[in-house]
Protein backbone atom coordinates (compact mmCIF):
# COMPACT_ATOMS: atom_id res chain seq x y z
CA UNK A 1 0.00 0.00 0.00
CA UNK A 2 1.61 3.40 -0.98
CA UNK A 3 1.08 6.40 1.78
CA UNK A 4 -1.48 8.23 -0.22
CA UNK A 5 -3.75 4.76 -0.26
CA UNK A 6 -3.04 4.59 3.27
CA UNK A 7 -3.84 7.69 4.00
CA UNK A 8 -7.42 7.85 2.05
CA UNK A 9 -8.53 4.51 3.92
CA UNK A 10 -7.68 6.44 7.23
CA UNK A 11 -9.71 9.21 6.48
CA UNK A 12 -12.11 7.11 5.56
CA UNK A 13 -12.46 5.16 8.38
CA UNK A 14 -12.26 8.65 10.78
CA UNK A 15 -15.31 9.80 8.63
CA UNK A 16 -17.32 6.43 9.36
CA UNK A 17 -16.69 6.83 12.89
CA UNK A 18 -17.06 10.25 13.33
CA UNK A 19 -20.87 9.69 11.80
CA UNK A 20 -21.40 6.91 13.61
CA UNK A 21 -20.54 8.89 17.06
CA UNK A 22 -22.73 11.95 15.43
CA UNK A 23 -25.41 9.71 14.63
CA UNK A 24 -25.73 8.85 18.31
CA UNK A 25 -24.70 4.92 17.06
CA UNK A 26 -21.41 4.78 18.52
CA UNK A 27 -18.86 1.92 16.69
CA UNK A 28 -21.25 -1.20 18.36
CA UNK A 29 -24.05 -0.33 15.70
CA UNK A 30 -22.89 -1.14 11.99
CA UNK A 31 -24.87 1.09 9.48
CA UNK A 32 -28.27 -0.83 8.23
CA UNK A 33 -28.36 -2.69 11.56
CA UNK A 34 -31.46 -3.91 13.04
CA UNK A 35 -33.47 -1.52 15.45
CA UNK A 36 -35.99 -2.74 17.60
CA UNK A 37 -39.57 -1.78 16.67
CA UNK A 38 -41.45 1.10 18.52
CA UNK A 39 -43.35 0.05 21.81
CA UNK A 40 -47.63 -0.95 20.63
CA UNK A 41 -50.08 2.46 21.47
CA UNK A 42 -52.49 1.61 23.31
CA UNK A 43 -55.67 3.76 22.16
CA UNK A 44 -58.83 4.70 23.94
CA UNK A 45 -62.31 2.75 24.23
CA UNK A 46 -60.93 -0.67 23.54
CA UNK A 47 -58.69 -0.33 20.86
CA UNK A 48 -61.09 1.18 18.56
CA UNK A 49 -59.44 4.47 16.54
CA UNK A 50 -61.56 7.56 16.30
CA UNK A 51 -62.60 8.21 12.87
CA UNK A 52 -61.29 10.98 11.07
CA UNK A 53 -62.82 14.46 10.22
CA UNK A 54 -65.05 14.41 13.39
CA UNK A 55 -67.57 11.53 12.57
CA UNK A 56 -68.37 9.36 16.12
CA UNK A 57 -68.92 5.46 14.99
CA UNK A 58 -72.61 5.25 14.63
CA UNK A 59 -73.49 9.08 15.23
CA UNK A 60 -76.47 9.88 14.44
CA UNK A 61 -77.59 13.63 15.29
CA UNK A 62 -80.64 14.41 17.40
CA UNK A 63 -82.34 16.87 15.02
CA UNK A 64 -84.62 19.55 16.47
CA UNK A 65 -88.31 20.52 15.02
CA UNK A 66 -87.92 23.11 11.75
CA UNK A 67 -85.59 22.07 9.42
CA UNK A 68 -84.69 18.61 9.59
CA UNK A 69 -80.48 18.76 10.44
CA UNK A 70 -80.52 22.32 11.35
CA UNK A 71 -78.40 23.33 14.17
CA UNK A 72 -79.94 25.72 16.35
CA UNK A 73 -77.45 28.86 15.91
CA UNK A 74 -77.44 28.65 11.94
CA UNK A 75 -79.64 29.54 9.19
CA UNK A 76 -80.55 26.67 7.51
CA UNK A 77 -82.76 25.98 3.85
CA UNK A 78 -84.47 23.43 2.36
CA UNK A 79 -83.95 23.15 -1.07
CA UNK A 80 -86.87 22.53 -1.61
CA UNK A 81 -87.57 25.79 -0.40
CA UNK A 82 -84.98 27.87 -2.61
CA UNK A 83 -83.70 27.81 -5.80
CA UNK A 84 -80.55 28.10 -7.01
CA UNK A 85 -81.33 31.58 -8.61
CA UNK A 86 -82.77 33.38 -5.88
CA UNK A 87 -79.50 33.19 -3.83
CA UNK A 88 -77.30 34.49 -7.26
CA UNK A 89 -75.42 37.71 -6.49
CA UNK A 90 -77.04 38.07 -3.35
CA UNK A 91 -75.63 35.22 -1.06
CA UNK A 92 -73.06 32.72 -1.26
CA UNK A 93 -74.61 28.90 -0.72
CA UNK A 94 -72.70 26.33 1.06
CA UNK A 95 -75.12 23.40 0.07
CA UNK A 96 -74.83 19.72 2.16
CA UNK A 97 -76.18 16.95 0.48
CA UNK A 98 -76.57 13.44 1.97
CA UNK A 99 -79.12 10.17 1.17
CA UNK A 100 -80.71 10.52 4.45
CA UNK A 101 -81.00 12.90 7.38
CA UNK A 102 -79.55 10.54 9.87
CA UNK A 103 -76.16 10.34 7.57
CA UNK A 104 -73.63 10.20 9.83
CA UNK A 105 -71.65 12.48 7.59
CA UNK A 106 -74.51 14.67 7.19
CA UNK A 107 -74.77 14.90 11.23
CA UNK A 108 -71.19 15.36 11.24
CA UNK A 109 -71.49 18.07 8.58
CA UNK A 110 -74.13 20.17 10.77
CA UNK A 111 -72.19 20.08 13.61
CA UNK A 112 -69.33 21.59 12.42
CA UNK A 113 -70.97 24.15 10.75
CA UNK A 114 -73.09 25.28 14.01
CA UNK A 115 -69.41 25.40 15.64
CA UNK A 116 -69.62 29.37 14.30
CA UNK A 117 -72.43 30.75 12.39
CA UNK A 118 -70.64 33.84 12.89
CA UNK A 119 -68.37 33.19 10.16
CA UNK A 120 -70.28 31.83 7.77
CA UNK A 121 -72.59 35.30 8.17
CA UNK A 122 -69.73 37.17 8.00
CA UNK A 123 -68.87 36.12 4.55
CA UNK A 124 -72.83 36.29 3.15
CA UNK A 125 -73.31 32.16 3.32
CA UNK A 126 -76.99 30.36 3.24
CA UNK A 127 -76.56 26.91 4.41
CA UNK A 128 -78.96 24.66 2.03
CA UNK A 129 -79.48 21.24 2.84
CA UNK A 130 -81.00 18.14 0.89
CA UNK A 131 -81.24 14.74 2.08
CA UNK A 132 -83.95 13.53 -0.36
CA UNK A 133 -82.61 12.47 -3.56
CA UNK A 134 -85.59 11.46 -4.85
CA UNK A 135 -87.18 14.68 -4.32
CA UNK A 136 -84.74 16.13 -7.73
CA UNK A 137 -84.41 19.64 -6.22
CA UNK A 138 -83.10 21.91 -8.44
CA UNK A 139 -79.26 22.08 -6.26
CA UNK A 140 -79.98 17.99 -7.06
CA UNK A 141 -80.40 18.90 -10.60
CA UNK A 142 -77.16 21.41 -11.40
CA UNK A 143 -74.37 19.48 -8.81
CA UNK A 144 -75.36 15.86 -9.35
CA UNK A 145 -74.13 14.66 -5.93
CA UNK A 146 -73.75 11.44 -4.89
CA UNK A 147 -73.87 10.25 -1.34
CA UNK A 148 -72.43 12.51 1.11
CA UNK A 149 -71.76 15.94 -0.49
CA UNK A 150 -70.72 19.57 0.61
CA UNK A 151 -70.61 22.15 -2.21
CA UNK A 152 -69.79 25.65 -1.99
CA UNK A 153 -70.98 28.32 -4.46
CA UNK A 154 -69.60 31.97 -4.99
CA UNK A 155 -71.93 34.38 -5.29
CA UNK A 156 -72.29 33.97 -9.26
CA UNK A 157 -73.41 29.99 -8.25
CA UNK A 158 -69.70 28.66 -9.83
CA UNK A 159 -68.46 26.00 -7.52
CA UNK A 160 -66.11 26.85 -5.07
CA UNK A 161 -65.23 23.62 -3.22
CA UNK A 162 -66.65 20.18 -3.35
CA UNK A 163 -66.17 17.69 -0.72
CA UNK A 164 -66.94 14.01 -0.59
CA UNK A 165 -66.21 14.77 3.97
CA UNK A 166 -67.91 16.90 6.39
CA UNK A 167 -65.45 20.52 6.37
CA UNK A 168 -65.36 22.79 9.26
CA UNK A 169 -66.57 26.72 9.29
CA UNK A 170 -62.42 27.34 9.22
CA UNK A 171 -62.08 25.40 5.82
CA UNK A 172 -64.83 26.71 4.35
CA UNK A 173 -64.23 30.02 5.21
CA UNK A 174 -60.50 29.59 4.15
CA UNK A 175 -61.98 28.32 0.61
CA UNK A 176 -64.71 31.18 0.57
CA UNK A 177 -61.74 33.70 1.35
CA UNK A 178 -59.05 32.55 -1.42
CA UNK A 179 -61.62 34.04 -4.12
CA UNK A 180 -61.00 37.01 -6.06
CA UNK A 181 -64.72 38.45 -5.14
CA UNK A 182 -63.78 38.12 -1.25
CA UNK A 183 -60.85 39.48 -1.78
CA UNK A 184 -62.17 42.89 -3.18
CA UNK A 185 -64.98 42.60 -0.51
CA UNK A 186 -62.52 42.81 2.31
CA UNK A 187 -60.01 45.12 0.35
CA UNK A 188 -63.32 47.18 0.28
CA UNK A 189 -63.20 46.84 4.29
CA UNK A 190 -66.53 44.01 4.55
CA UNK A 191 -65.09 41.67 6.66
Amino acid sequence: MTGRTKRRATARAARLAAAAVWMGTGAAMAMGSATPPPAPVALPDGGRAAPARGIAPGATAALPAGVQGAPAGLAVAQAAEIAPDALRYNARAVVVFADTPEDAAFAAQMRLLDRDPGALAVRDVRVIVDTDPDGASAWRMMLRPRGFSMVVLDKQGNVIERRPTPWDTREIGRAIDKTPERRAEIARGGR
